[in-house]
């Protein structure tokens, strides 16, 4: 079963046209993976500023099906497909939450680095099995 949080659309999202500007839900997809962390006990701002470990992204697969507006939110599930030494692949499906119709969807791959040294690095033990309970 993916993980699932809820996003707001907030005012400044959206563009001339009143619906959600598209970069924007890349940062939807980033708040996603800090509080899938965080929801899971793993601090998301603990792991870049102590472990020092970050995901990067390094591809993007996106479509967008339906647009949202102001004063709506986005529903967002989060699972891994593909599950790597020192990367992984994360889906994102998004529904607008007011009726749950799809509005778009991301496989986002990020590589496992050192935030010391900016080297790939193998996925630590305790966040492979996080991605594991999670994997489709």
């Amino acid at each position: 079963m993916p993980y699932r949080t809820k996003i707001p659309v907030r005012f400044g999202d959206v563009d001339h046209a009143g619906i959600v500007f598209y970069p924007q839900f890349f940062i939807y997809f980033h708040e996603a993976f800090e509080d899938f962390f965080d929801d899971n006990l793993i601090a998301y701002h603990q792991l870049l500023s102590e472990r020092r470990i970050g995901f990067p992204t390094v591809h993007i697969k996106n479509d967008f099906s339906l647009p949202l507006r102001y004063g709506d939110a986005l529903d967002i599930e989060l699972s891994v497909p593909k599950l790597g030494t020192r990367s992984a692949i994360f889906r994102y499906v998004g529904y607008r939450h007011r009726d749950g119709l799809k509005s778009c969807e991301a496989e986002i791959t990020c590589a496992c680095v050192n935030l010391d040294t900016f080297k790939a690095c193998d996925i630590p033990d305790d966040l492979r099995a996080l991605f594991e309970r999670f994997a489709t």
